[in-house]
């Protein structure tokens, strides 16, 4: 792809080259969810005339800050001036990484470039798709288009209310979600442009982006969109991460919001200033955990979106019969320091019982992986998302001490997950044999620099 310009349905892009890649950064794939707009399903972008410079990061969605450099995951991942773009609810936007030869080596329809579609985690509550730890040009050298989402977060993209049920029930506390199908939808039609194969794309996630993609893999609304999944440190059987948020439970929390708004009417709402739904949200935030009810914003279960739990919906074969892997880490969410020492956690165990679940139902295989690598640099272990520097590689972008097994690992790791991406299997040249995890072989990957 030499060419730095692409013509989608919505008008000219033009990008910029970065490391052997053609980037193009900020592409926006719906109307800015504001004013009227502001809780309602993303509407489709509006076509622009001239080019669009796509040259620059978008805004991070609505969220409180999360650069205080003494909090751990501010030091590990919040950092760099790159990640600090504007916040604003004007932020649904995607970056997209193509390799600078796709359409010469990829001239026809047969040979278009699998694409890998990443949803950001954050707790529902913050981060982005442009994140130092993501931007990467190592799938694109494998021949992999990269893809990542900005979506609505917190009580601007989890908000459930009756008032919201009556305009629309399926998009009621789930607007984050529909953000997020709306990218895949936007990908879908316009990433053969770029050289890329609409019918080949993975979505996967960590942590609450793992959350969103057990979410579409369980939804009606997501069928046939995507091609495969992977889960990092948020999925299992039976759950262990997420929530299932009934509507009732979701509009007790909204009644929250709108008597902290002192709000008599969506109207009313939709007209607050943004900074007063963020201070709302705190509160709601503080009193939520200091409750022991842990964070307040999910995913619904609104009877439309998704219509039961996710541990049903996997035993009664409801997800969709795509190839997966699903895996965690040694030190992940949940996991106790007896259940580190001893690497037996019910989050790792949960996801090798997902796989034996799918496997009784025939479904398409299931790869399980166990991340065990001690980072070097402190005492956090394999801390919950410390695969995502090895799995994109990016461990030179790392403030960490790395060595050279840990970037060998991370080359293993890359080549596993974009094999996956391009055919549903793991497994090429020089790399150990990964069995999917079956009722009779219940295989596991385990990744570690070697001893």
């Amino acid at each position: 792809m030499k060419e730095q310009t692409v013509m989608t349905k919505q008008g000219m892009l033009e990008g910029v080259r970065e490391d052997g890649c053609i980037v193009f950064k900020g592409v926006p794939y719906a109307e800015p969810p504001v004013g009227e707009l502001r809780w309602k399903a993303p509407k489709p972008l509006k076509p622009w005339q001239g080019v669009l410079k796509a040259d620059h990061f978008g805004n991070r969605q609505a969220q409180t800050d999360r650069q205080d450099p003494a909090s751990f995951y501010g030091k590990e991942f919040y950092q760099d001036t790159v990640y600090a773009t504007p916040v604003s609810e004007d932020g649904l936007y995607l970056n997209i990484w193509v390799p600078e030869d796709a359409r010469e080596k990829n001239a026809g329809e047969d040979s278009l470039l699998p694409v890998a579609f990443y949803i950001h985690g954050g707790g529902f509550l913050g981060g982005c798709g442009h994140e130092v730890e993501f931007r990467t040009n190592a799938y694109a050298r494998q021949g992999v288009i990269l893809v990542t989402i900005n979506y609505r977060l917190g009580i601007w993209g989890f908000f459930a209310h009756p008032w919201l049920a009556a305009e629309d029930e399926a998009a009621c506390g789930n607007y984050g979600i529909m953000d997020q199908l709306a990218a895949l939808k936007w990908v879908r039609e316009n990433i053969s442009a770029f050289g890329g194969d609409p019918e080949n794309i993975t979505i996967f996630g960590q942590s609450a982006g793992c959350i969103s993609t057990q979410t579409l893999i369980s939804s009606p609304y997501a069928k046939g969109l995507f091609a495969r999944a992977i889960l990092q440190s948020g999925a299992g059987y039976p759950i262990l991460l997420q929530k299932d948020v009934s509507l009732e439970d979701a509009f007790e929390l909204g009644e929250r919001i709108v008597k902290k708004a002192k709000a008599d009417s969506v109207e009313a709402l939709r007209a607050l200033p943004e900074e007063i739904l963020c201070d709302i949200q705190t509160k709601l935030i503080v009193e939520n955990m200091s409750a022991g009810k842990g964070l307040p914003f999910w995913p619904v279960m609104n009877g439309k979106f998704r219509t039961g739990t996710f541990d049903e919906l996997t035993r009664t074969g409801q997800i969709a019969d795509v190839p997966i892997m699903i895996g965690s880490t040694k030190d992940d969410i949940t996991v106790t320091p007896d259940e580190a020492k001893n690497k037996n956690s019910h989050l790792r165990q949960s996801c090798k019982d997902f796989a034996l679940e799918t496997d009784k139902n025939s479904h398409k295989p299931c790869y399980v992986y166990y991340f065990q690598r001690d980072l070097p640099g402190d005492e956090a272990g394999a801390f919950h998302s410390a695969e995502l520097w090895y799995m994109f590689g990016t461990l030179g972008q790392c403030w960490r001490p790395m060595t050279s097994g840990d970037f060998a690992l991370s080359d293993q790791m890359v080549r596993y997950w974009t094999n996956f991406m391009k055919n549903g299997d793991p497994n090429g040249a020089g790399l150990e044999k990964w069995r999917p995890c079956r009722v009779d072989d219940p295989f596991e990957m385990i990744f570690d620099v070697e001893k």
